[in-house]
């Protein structure tokens, strides 16, 4: 880091921004946002959301006192400038990389971190959870979720508050609300009526006076109450809503996100009110970056950029661009077949889908359960529905994977994007236990495609040849080049190399491209290696296992969790056939990957093509 930002690299803690004066605060936020946009185009990351939560984050830490008070970050991903000025700023230009800070909260970064967060939807429960611990010790700190409107689409959250609302614990929501997807309170009224409700001022009052009322002997308790009824009656007449205040919660807001002392005068009311409190503040992503304000959602995650135009770095092809693509020529000429995501239209390629075909696109929002749920009724009503998303946020259906799906003998289609390493995006991220989640479910196919083209044929077998829930899985990122190896026919298995081989590599997805290397470079040293290329991984093609039976030495390299993989299920089968020869298998075992660059992780877990050639080579030549 430089040294331009002269008041961020004086921030060493919290309590350095306490000392700040309302003129240091605001300059404050200037120099976060220009650390923000210089860093995030030189490692990539989550810039909209994090631009939008700059002021907010400041008057946290301004008015509460972390650690003691935890600050809970729902997803985490917009966490940036708590990093900054919670002790990272000197190491905040290694962001996302190998060994350098990650681009969610994680506790073994920072005692200031409460949680390792990453999915949507969780922080009311853990705040919640924190606040009753903190009641039942007695203590008088505060827990305080952050939580953004896109989330409040997640069942989970109406769990929370539905329990938390009827306690008197000592939690403070933080509703950041920069979609409109909650409704502002129309009317001068009620505007007048949110900014002084925000005033400590207001709190301190109403407390006298219902002290004072109750203080009248006979009189003063039904008086209190029937003061309390008008007031309650009167604002549920002005504001178009009483949702939060139904549940048990005092309501304050909507307030300007981006105004620190407004945001500092409504923190302060929420600390007085023996009650759970919701604050609805209003913010705008990407505010003070003139491209991420124009499209955030864009910049909600992207890859390394330049400052001045706001242009990626790299482009390219995908397998995500490609599966949505092939989702819009199938659509077009089957009216069944329709399309899902939740909230994430841009990131699992149905950006095109959701605008040629609007009436067959359906954006859940954050609500993975509701979603898998969803498509069986789809399905029950004659369609062909896919649901996309990302293999981190399938493991959220577990349960409606296996009753909704499966059980129901319907046809239903989930495609799984980033399955495998996704890289910088670290622990909560990494799409590495989708295959052991589903390999129990009856009923259940899945494809694990390498190629474009493969990805095609799993697509066309899931519409009209398999039946019941099929799932379609596929890696982050472009298809890499495996020169005349590429041209696979999309069969459940396939035999590459030379078929008379001994020794083979038996492994699925992306690792095909990695084994080709291994075996040309085996083939350099004179080992003459196959490979047993695995399209369809569930249920495994029974040519499959009778071509490895051949083999004196085996090797499998599995992306993905070792403990109920695909490599655990070929070597049973090899054994109830009686198999004679030697095993091997690589994978992830017992461990959360960290966040690092793809080709690092593969070098790391030995999955690479010269980790594998170098693992076979050094067995066979003891």
């Amino acid at each position: 880091m430089t040294d331009k930002c002269s008041i961020l690299n004086r921030i060493c803690g919290p309590s350095d921004v306490k000392k700040l004066d309302d003129g240091q605060l605001e300059a404050l936020c200037t120099e976060i946002r220009k650390t923000l946009v210089d860093t995030v185009a030189s490692t990539g990351g989550h810039l909209a959301s994090n631009l939008g939560t700059v002021e907010l984050t400041v008057a946290l830490h301004k008015m509460f006192n972390s650690p003691e008070d935890k600050i809970v970050w729902d997803v985490g991903h917009q966490a940036y400038a708590h990093k900054l000025i919670t002790g990272r700023y000197s190491s905040f230009s290694t962001l996302r990389t190998e060994n350098g800070i990650s681009g969610f909260v994680r506790p073994d970064e920072s005692e200031h971190d409460s949680f390792y967060e990453g999915h949507a939807g969780v922080s009311l429960s853990q705040a919640a959870g924190i606040a009753a611990a903190n009641a039942s010790k007695g203590s008088k700190n505060f827990a305080v979720a952050v939580i953004g409107d896109g989330s409040f689409g997640n069942g989970m959250v109406y769990e929370a508050l539905n329990h938390a609302g009827s306690t008197k614990s000592r939690l403070i929501v933080i509703l950041n609300d920069n979609e409109m997807s909650i409704s502002e309170n129309v009317g001068a009224m009620a505007r007048y009526l949110a900014a002084f409700r925000a005033k400590p001022e207001y709190y301190k009052f109403k407390a006298g006076t219902e002290k004072t009322l109750r203080r009248i002997p006979l009189a003063g308790k039904p008086l209190a109450r029937c003061l309390m009824k008008i007031k309650q009656n009167l604002k549920n007449l002005i504001y178009s809503s009483s949702f939060f205040e139904d549940l048990g919660f005092k309501y304050i807001g909507p307030i300007d996100g981006h105004n620190i002392g407004k945001l500092c005068e409504a923190m302060d009311s929420a600390k007085m009110v023996a009650a759970p409190v919701v604050i609805h503040i209003n913010t705008l992503k990407g505010r003070g970056y003139d491209f991420a304000e124009t499209s955030p959602e864009k910049f909600h995650g992207i890859s390394k950029f330049d400052v001045n135009t706001g242009e990626p770095l790299s482009s390219g092809g995908s397998y995500s661009s490609y599966f949505g693509k092939t989702l819009c020529a199938f659509a077009s000429k089957d009216k069944r077949i329709c399309a899902i995501t939740a909230a994430m239209a841009l990131g699992t390629g149905l950006e095109d889908f959701s605008k040629t075909y609007a009436e067959r696109f359906y954006d859940v929002g954050i609500a993975e359960e509701h979603a898998v749920t969803f498509a069986s009724g789809l399905s029950a009503g004659g369609m062909i529905p896919v649901f996309a998303v990302y293999s981190t946020f399938l493991q959220r259906c577990a349960d409606q994977l296996i009753h909704d799906g499966a059980l129901q003998r319907r046809k239903t289609v989930i495609a799984v994007d980033r399955a495998g390493f996704v890289g910088e995006d670290g622990e909560t991220h990494q799409g590495l236990f989708d295959v052991s989640m589903v390999q129990s479910v009856p009923n259940t196919t899945v494809y694990s495609p390498a190629t474009y083209n493969e990805l095609s044929k799993a697509m066309y077998n899931a519409f009209y040849k398999d039946e019941n829930l099929v799932i379609v899985r596929y890696p982050r990122g472009s298809m890499p080049d495996a020169g005349d190896f590429g041209n696979t026919s999309g069969a459940d298995y396939e035999i590459i190399g030379n078929a008379e081989a001994e020794i083979a590599i038996v492994t699925y997805g992306r690792l095909y491209f990695n084994a080709v290397k291994a075996i040309h470079l085996l083939a350099e040293k004179g080992l003459n290696v196959k490979i047993i290329k695995l399209h369809k991984i569930k249920p495994l093609p029974h040519g499959a296992v009778e071509e490895a039976l051949k083999c004196k030495k085996l090797y499998f390299f599995e992306e993905g969790m070792r403990s109920g993989g695909i490599g655990e299920g070929f070597a049973s089968k090899l054994l109830e056939n009686g198999y004679c020869g030697t095993w091997s298998l690589t994978a992830v075992d017992g461990e959360f990957v960290s966040h690092a660059s793809v080709t690092a992780l593969m070098e790391k877990y030995s999955l690479s093509g010269e980790k594998m050639a170098n693992k076979i080579y050094d067995e066979v030549m003891q």
